[in-house]
């Protein structure tokens, strides 16, 4: 019997694995951030010490992100994976320990939070890459968003689990098996034998794979939308992460199974649109679901911020969970789709640099209103800002779809090969390599031409060109030059490779443009005039 369209991506059995893996950690997660939250409320119980929890937890996605996602895009996923799983169980397994023996401070509790943290930061590039290796193109965001569903299952019984565990064994037994749940992952991806492209090219260079990853998303227009999209929702959602804990003890006046059972309706809403949202992509686009779900968040902040009594509170956590669900699979699939292999995990942590980064200035900002005005007032801030930067965010297009298959683009114009004598001088050269390419242009199309050009400097940009620039000649105006340059011979060699279907299309396009016979692009290597060979005096006899 068919699977339902919700469940689709769970017929491939390497992602059925590596999500069932995932559930596990997931749980883990919520045990050790309900176990954490709850421990500073009794270590310091003031709204800014207690965000700090949240601040330590995403922190390090902020910091670590790129150069995560620039690793994961070099070295082979699977083992980088199976690295940042053994690091987050040595610190779950430390603070477990601590705490057990009743040597956790507020120091040692936000450190051991953010060691933990930064491996999940480390983690979280390369797992959204692998996710996107192991289902086809067609079933990515649904998988996607099944991660929430996974996520969200473990949200809707974690903190009811933690809020009974930290009743009757105190944090240090959610701590333990948090550590304990980072052996699921390392099982799975023991047993997986991942398939490993090998490229005749160097390997990437750290620092220079992060600047093409920067460069990458700055040229593409559906990533930096997402980001933004992300960006705006996510800082005023990240009020009730930082607050739930405080609103739960000091305003309804109840106790860590409460909060526990809060945080797991939020999850059960979070499963329900992860099911649910196939339904919705047929009926809206991307940025309607976007828009739509952050209305249903942040009628669910409001809902929480005036309740005194649990159950109005329950409704509006339900409601905050669904709009968090929907929204997140839904930008996170338009990054996704927009990057292509060898570049999705940088552009991935560039992405989650966004919404992070969002969340935790969020997480800081409400915190201090909480402490000066309250949590009530900080809550019902947080909800009207989200509701106003949604209007402001549906400028941004999250509904561009990429080269989905059919006709095989031309490949770009290929240059002349490299002069015999420079065939070593290139494979040695470390400095940069300036390329042009010569157009003749019907002055009646001259705009047209324009206009296909500005796509193209998006083009090299996302294929790595550190500049653009378009000339055109002043004493022959049909004739115009395109020059760009890259940072080394290398990342030349890799252009081609680089280029979508989309890319190709848009150069074929300018292409177009030519009315004479095709010129090959130049290509320039950069010289040092201290290097070459001094001029001769005149009537100076040459060596024998």
């Amino acid at each position: 019997m068919p699977l339902p369209a919700s469940l689709a991506p769970l017929r491939h059995q390497v992602f059925r694995m590596l999500w069932s893996a995932n559930v596990v950690v997931s749980l883990g997660v919520w045990l050790q951030n309900t176990g954490a939250g709850w421990l500073m409320t009794s270590l310091a119980p003031d709204a800014f010490t207690v965000s700090l929890v949240q601040a330590a937890t995403i922190l390090p996605v902020f910091l670590l992100a790129l150069p995560a996602g620039a690793l994961a895009d070099i070295v082979d996923k699977r083992l980088f994976i199976l690295g940042t799983q053994t690091w987050m169980l040595a610190a779950a397994a430390l603070l477990t320990v601590l705490t057990f023996t009743g040597q956790t401070g507020i120091w040692s509790l936000l450190a051991l939070t953010f060691a933990i943290g930064a491996g999940a930061a480390m983690n979280s590039p390369a797992w959204g890459s692998v996710m996107a290796e192991v289902v086809p193109r067609h079933d990515l965001v649904q998988a996607i968003a099944l991660n929430g569903v996974g996520f969200n299952l473990a949200r809707a019984v974690g903190p009811a689990i933690a809020g009974f565990l930290l009743l009757f064994g105190g944090p240090a037994v959610t701590f333990g098996l948090n550590a304990v749940s980072y052996l699921a992952v390392i099982v799975v991806l023991l047993s997986w034998r991942r398939r490993v492209r090998r490229s005749a090219l160097p390997r990437e260079q750290l620092l220079s794979a992060m600047r093409v990853g920067m460069r990458f998303v700055r040229y593409t227009p559906v990533m930096r939308a997402a980001m933004l999209r992300s960006a705006a929702f996510f800082g005023p959602a990240a009020a009730p992460w930082a607050m739930l804990p405080l609103i739960v003890k000091q305003q309804l006046g109840m106790g860590a199974a409460t909060y526990g059972m809060l945080l797991g309706l939020m999850g059960a809403g979070g499963v329900t649109a992860g099911l649910i949202l196939p339904q919705i992509r047929r009926h809206f686009g991307r940025g309607n679901i976007v828009f739509l779900s952050t209305i249903c968040s942040c009628s669910g902040m409001v809902v929480v911020a005036v309740s005194t009594h649990w159950l109005p509170a329950a409704v509006g956590m339900v409601l905050f969970g669904l709009g968090w669900v929907a929204s997140s699979a839904v930008a996170q699939g338009a990054a996704q789709l927009s990057a292509p292999a060898w570049v999705r995990s940088r552009a991935l942590a560039i992405y989650q640099l966004a919404f992070n980064g969002a969340m935790i200035l969020g997480t800081f900002f409400w915190g201090w209103l909480a402490t000066e005005m309250g949590l009530t007032v900080s809550m019902l801030a947080a909800a009207g800002t989200g509701l106003v930067l949604s209007v402001f965010a549906r400028s941004w297009d999250i509904d561009a779809e990429p080269h989905a298959g059919g006709v095989r683009a031309p490949a770009p114009p290929s240059p002349e090969a490299v002069a015999p004598e420079f065939v070593s001088v290139v494979r040695d050269a470390r400095g940069r390599v300036l390329e042009s390419q010569h157009y003749r242009i019907d002055p009646a199309r001259q705009e047209a031409f324009l206009s296909v050009m500005a796509e193209v400097h998006d083009v090299r940009g996302r294929a790595g060109a550190v500049g653009w620039q378009l000339y055109q000649d002043v004493a022959h105006p049909e004739a115009w030059l395109e020059v760009w340059w890259v940072e080394s011979w290398t990342d030349h060699l890799r252009e081609a490779m680089r280029m979508s279907e989309d890319d190709r299309t848009t150069v074929a396009r300018a292409q177009a443009f030519h009315v004479s016979d095709p010129v090959p692009p130049s290509r320039y290597l950069a010289v040092s005039p201290q290097h070459l060979p001094e001029p001769k005096a005149a009537g100076q006899r040459p060596a024998a």
